[in-house]
């Protein structure tokens, strides 16, 4: 773990679309408060999903921060660069019987949930995300079948073991909020909200909160700022922070850029991007000005 004497902030987009106001406003907000605390400002690029993240949308974001001038600590991180790190972690986990492996596809899983809803004429709890607890179809396996399955290539992803979490580490689990007027909280934490969630993709060695916990601790990372429909996650990283001895940051989580609608801006939804702003000739100081981040700063020495 890389220690520092000063707060450490980053910004972590995935390449797999332009960036847009509301990624603005999380970056700009992580460099104002490492500046206003003396620390420093890195950008990760967070692209485990190979199958969507393309390196135009890094030089997109690149040209984007920069355009809102921004400047940030070389080298960038970039996760796909890195896979061989989050291996020991896993590996600490799978050596303490915290995880299993899982064979399921997203339709099998709904195929079981849908059968036992109709069993049941209950609706199946759901994770904050929307998606239905994984209903453990896996977890039962002969640890000789799952292996053999392993070694004959069969896909699979691994979960945590949620049962097996809370006998040795039945919590409580929590972890310091900030403000921006620099007040602290302590907040509890419920990792099981998140059931057996996938902490190794099918398709990558790691997953996005595998990932982002061993960044985090790697890179020294004493602040996370990032938006408010990432904070049921957390919930998750500091269950791991737990599991693989490492120091929880602090956390803000702020309020997200909202749409004419009231929806929140997403790639998905295809929200108008900085560098159509741009085309439209919008300048970086008016969407500063927009967010609340006006005058520029000068550079940091």
């Amino acid at each position: 773990m890389t220690k520092s004497t000063k707060p450490v902030f980053r910004f972590a987009p995935s390449p797999n679309g332009r960036l847009h106001l509301g990624h603005a406003y999380s970056a700009l907000l992580n460099d104002a408060l490492a500046r206003r605390l003396g620390g420093r400002f890195l950008l990760r690029i967070e692209d485990i999903d190979i199958a969507r993240c393309r390196p135009e949308y890094e030089a997109g974001i690149v040209e984007d921060l920069t355009w809102l001038g921004l400047s940030w600590e070389e080298p960038v991180r970039r996760q796909s660069e890195h896979f061989a790190d989050y291996r020991p972690a896993f590996q600490r986990l799978k050596g303490r019987g915290l995880v299993y492996p899982c064979f399921c596809s997203r339709k099998r899983i709904a195929e079981r949930v849908e059968a036992i809803e109709a069993q049941s004429g209950e609706a199946w709890p759901r994770d904050p995300d929307g998606a239905p607890l994984y209903p453990g179809i896996c977890k039962g396996l002969p640890g000789g079948g799952a292996e053999g399955r392993i070694r004959a290539g069969d896909a699979h992803a691994w979960r945590i073991d949620s049962d097996e979490v809370r006998r040795l580490h039945p919590g409580p689990y929590a972890f310091t909020r900030f403000s921006l007027t620099g007040d602290e909280e302590v907040v509890a934490a419920d990792p099981r909200r998140w059931g057996d969630a996938v902490i190794v993709r099918k398709d990558v060695p790691t997953s996005y909160h595998l990932s982002v916990v061993v960044d985090d601790a790697l890179q020294g990372v004493t602040h996370v700022v990032r938006g408010q429909d990432l904070e049921a996650a957390t919930d998750l990283h500091v269950l791991l922070q737990v599991l693989l001895g490492l120091d929880t940051p602090l956390y803000h989580h702020h309020g997200l850029i909202l749409d004419p609608g009231g929806d929140k801006l997403a790639k998905s939804r295809r929200s108008e991007a900085l560098c159509a702003l741009r085309t439209r000739g919008v300048t970086a100081a008016e969407v500063r000005r927009r967010l609340g981040f006006y005058p520029q700063p000068t550079p940091s020495t």
